[in-house]
């Protein structure tokens, strides 16, 4: 049985990875911009980091894997300092959240705003040999 043609290629749009290539920085917003979400977000860009790091379009593994960088470092910083903080009061957490905000908040637009003056091409995809083609329009 002979397999059509249109069923082994299908076309990535420009568009879609686009979108896909900011999904990761806005959750970063969203998320620091909001207390309690970023613990929350901790596990669900892990989805978003698997989803999209072996993207079709090499171009949204790379924007999705600098914001990872960017989150979990912060994250990673957070937390284990956060365990010697004194006593139960919340103001040394508001400190750490700020900082937190004043790192991501503007890379992550920053980093958004390049995304958007990219030219995002439709990929063309094989889906038999996993190839990738370019299709500019």
């Amino acid at each position: 049985m002979e397999v059509a043609p249109s069923d082994a290629v299908r076309t990535v749009s420009g568009r879609s990875s686009r979108f896909a290539a900011m999904q990761m920085d806005i959750g970063n917003l969203v998320s620091m911009l909001l207390p309690p979400l970023p613990l929350l977000w901790f596990g669900g860009s892990m989805l978003i980091y698997a989803l999209h790091r072996h993207h079709p379009n090499p171009r949204v593994g790379h924007f999705t894997q600098n914001a990872a960088y960017r989150f979990y470092g912060v994250m990673g910083a957070i937390i284990p300092i956060g365990t010697f903080f004194p006593g139960r009061g919340i103001e040394s957490w508001l400190i750490a959240w700020g900082a937190g905000l004043a790192i991501i908040v503007p890379w992550s637009l920053w980093s958004i705003a390049r995304i958007r003056r990219e030219q995002w091409d439709d990929l063309i995809v094989d889906a038999e040999d996993h190839t990738i083609e370019e299709h500019t329009s």
